[in-house]
């Protein structure tokens, strides 16, 4: 039973006027169309059409289904027309999960910026300390710096990332710069405790090279603006994305040591489920924070960064 197609097996079989022309316009024969036609009427319990070789006339019931039945017909076709258009069209309501530093800094100024492109989108952004579950249904995308990982996701890099090993002038000052990893192992150093990562332990690599140290100090945090605090404040070396400490750098607050070892990537990913359609707002959001990114990279490469 498919009332919907009922419906439209009806509408079509009053327009051509007779089962013969009904069953010559479905490909099928007269006496299948009369049973279904039959199968209709036993199942609504009432008698829609008189009908003869020749011809077909509407009963009451009938004129009441036709009228009603066409009504409901164009709505369904107006509902389809509009869940199809958001394909193409960015709208609705759109779920973004993002960790809290980056979030707030980067994709909250441009979640404001692309909802006033698209005013048809409505934007929720989650921030959490901890990634939330990847395979969770109800974010449509989700913003990871570093390491993919689940494969079962797409994944689409918005920007180019780098971590870095820094510290202050004042630090400086009275320690004197490592000039090997192994070195970072009688220096103070803030460590950031991270999800699952290994607390304290830092890999490098330059060319072939690859050194694990393991790193200490008086002051940890699971928070990276607080231990960038105490980093500009001189109290150890640490490890930061660029994207946090590209301006300090710049100002010279903060200045990159061990500038010829390498850090894991912390490259920045939009990640989304794998589905047949995806939606217009999910792919314009993407393409958006592509672009946006790409346009800070060339200004990075004109000399300004994150």
């Amino acid at each position: 039973m498919d009332p919907i197609s009922d419906l439209g097996f009806f509408s079509l079989l009053v327009r051509q006027g007779s089962l013969s022309a009904a069953a010559r316009e479905l490909g099928l024969s007269t006496p299948a169309v009369s049973k279904r036609l039959q199968r209709l009427e036993r199942r609504l319990g009432v008698r829609l059409l008189h009908r003869t070789t020749r011809r077909i006339a509407l009963t009451d019931e009938g004129e009441v289904y036709l009228r009603d039945g066409t009504r409901i017909l164009g709505e369904v076709e107006e509902l389809e027309h509009t869940v199809g258009r958001s394909r193409d069209e960015p709208r609705g309501l759109l779920r973004i999960n993002a960790t809290l530093g980056f979030g707030r800094h980067h994709i909250a100024p441009a979640v404001s910026d692309f909802v006033k492109r698209f005013p048809s989108v409505q934007a929720q952004l989650h921030l959490t300390d901890r990634p939330a579950n990847l395979l969770d249904e109800s974010f449509d995308v989700y913003i990871r710096i570093g390491d993919l990982p689940d494969a079962r996701l797409i994944a689409r890099k918005i920007a180019s990332n780098r971590r870095l090993l820094c510290a202050s002038p004042i630090y400086l000052k009275h320690h004197p710069a490592p000039k090997s990893p192994r070195d970072l192992a009688h220096h103070p150093c803030i460590v950031i405790r991270e999800n699952d990562h290994p607390y304290g332990t830092w890999h490098l690599h330059s060319g072939h090279r690859k050194e694990t140290v393991k790193v200490r100090g008086p002051l940890s945090a699971n928070d990276g603006e607080s231990a960038l605090l105490w980093a500009l404040e001189g109290h150890g070396i640490i490890m930061r994305s660029e994207w946090e400490v590209g301006a300090y750098l710049r100002s010279g607050r903060l200045v990159a040591v061990l500038e010829d070892w390498h850090t894991p990537s912390a490259d920045i990913f939009a990640l989304y489920p794998e589905r047949q359609h995806l939606s217009a707002k999910t792919t314009a959001f993407v393409e958006f924070l592509a672009e946006r990114f790409a346009h800070r990279r060339r200004e990075r490469d004109g000399g300004l960064s994150w």
